[in-house]
């Protein structure tokens, strides 16, 4: 008699092994975040050596970033989530001056020539990566049309704030701002975060929105190759902190801030930062970077591309737009079609600015997080009903044993 019961528990044993095999199926792996500097991009790999923001500076020798003998062959993550394509339909930032403090710009890069200004050492750019940030404020993409810039029409004035290595300098960052404000300088980007705040870096900052450029800043360093950041504490960093800066930072393709960045607070806005395609110096082949000064390139584009189209706004204007056309997110992420497009109303009218015709569509996850919900409520549900009928059936077949007599008499009409 104990045949059947024993062959029940193990049909109900398997059920259960096949729904605990079932259930994590219909959760979805979460991949790694993409490093700073990747080597690899999306699920089939655009295999693209990575762009440093500096070079080591404990090194011996100075050793520039050798040329990319690889092509980039799709668009990349970043520029369709800011939607470029339909964006230069309406703005390329054509008239539009962006200078770029930061590692130098080679003049002759592709996609970049004859729209460079580099004035003394500017032009030597042996880390590569001011000039990969100058293509994505103002590359045409050479070749590779769909992999241009934000603004492909705007002019970039190539100003040093760092050493050869690329390593952050306070006084040539204040000697790049004023000589960004004399050269009358729409937008200024500077792509380099100062850990103290310095008078004379206050007095260019302040002075260049006094001129009328639009200041954006990397809202922190990118983090040391060496050791975590556990333990490093919140703090502003500069001139991202200065009053009326736009500070920028950096996101990866879901929204969030990738994992190990410096904490720091007055984030107005966040831009693609992770895997993002763009040229160097030398050679015509392309690199893959990422971290904040990838943001805020960006978002200098953006901000170039506004001022293109709409000239008569003030910075004050630029930077509203910008931040008011975000997508809505625990920090703003940035919508350069929009920004472009969206018609505002009066700052301080209450209904909020009215978007253009066909707005643009950033991707939400909460549709597949729904999804997901729902798909494991499925799964479980399903197990439960399996394991319902296999129970039944196991009922059964004891009751049937005990000829359909209650549970505990069968014993009892034998003896």
């Amino acid at each position: 008699m104990r045949t059947p019961a024993l062959g029940a528990a193990r049909l109900l044993s398997g059920a259960g092994l096949a729904a605990a095999l079932m259930l994590p199926t219909a959760v979805p792996a979460q991949a790694a975040p993409p490093s700073r500097a990747p080597a690899a991009d999306g699920k089939k790999g655009q295999e693209l050596p990575g762009m440093p923001s500096a070079l080591d500076p404990e090194a011996a020798e100075v050793i520039c970033t050798p040329a990319s003998r690889e092509k980039a062959k799709k668009q990349d993550w970043s520029r369709q989530r800011l939607d470029l394509d339909r964006l230069h339909r309406h703005s390329t930032g054509e008239g539009v001056t962006v200078a770029l403090i930061g590692t130098g710009v080679d003049p002759d890069a592709a996609g970049l020539g004859g729209r460079v200004t580099a004035p003394g050492t500017a032009g030597d750019d042996c880390v590569g990566h001011g000039t990969f940030l100058a293509g994505l404020i103002a590359g045409t993409g050479g070749n590779s049309p769909r992999l241009a810039g934000v603004a492909p029409a705007a002019r970039i004035l190539a100003l040093r704030g760092t050493d050869r290595r690329g390593q952050a300098d306070t006084a040539l960052v204040v000697n790049a701002l004023r000589e960004a404000t004399e050269a009358q300088a729409e937008v200024i980007a500077v792509a380099v975060a100062l850990p103290r705040k310095d008078p004379a870096l206050s007095g260019a900052v302040a002075e260049a929105r006094r001129a009328g450029a639009v200041v954006v800043a990397a809202a922190a360093p990118d983090p040391p190759s060496r050791g975590g950041t556990d333990e490093v504490p919140s703090r502003t960093y500069w001139p991202a902190g200065e009053p009326g800066v736009l500070s920028v930072a950096d996101m990866l393709p879901g929204g969030a801030r990738p994992d190990g960045s410096l904490p720091t607070d007055g984030i107005d806005l966040a831009a693609p930062g992770a895997g993002v395609v763009s040229g160097g110096p030398r050679g015509d082949g392309h690199y893959l970077g990422g971290g904040v000064p990838v943001a805020t390139a960006y978002a200098a584009g953006a901000a170039a591309a506004v001022r293109a189209a709409h000239p008569d706004d003030s910075p004050d204007d630029v930077v509203r737009r910008l931040t008011t056309t975000a997508y809505p997110a625990d920090i703003p992420q940035l919508d350069a079609y929009a920004a472009v497009t969206t018609v505002l109303g009066d700052p301080a009218a209450a209904g909020g600015p009215e978007r253009a015709a066909e707005p643009v569509t950033v991707r939400d996850t909460s549709a597949a997080e729904r999804a997901t919900g729902r798909a494991t409520l499925f799964v479980l549900l399903g197990s439960a009903g399996v394991l319902a009928v296999l129970w039944a059936g196991f009922a059964l077949s004891r009751a049937r044993a005990r000829g359909w007599r209650p549970a505990g008499t069968a014993g009892t009409a034998n003896q």
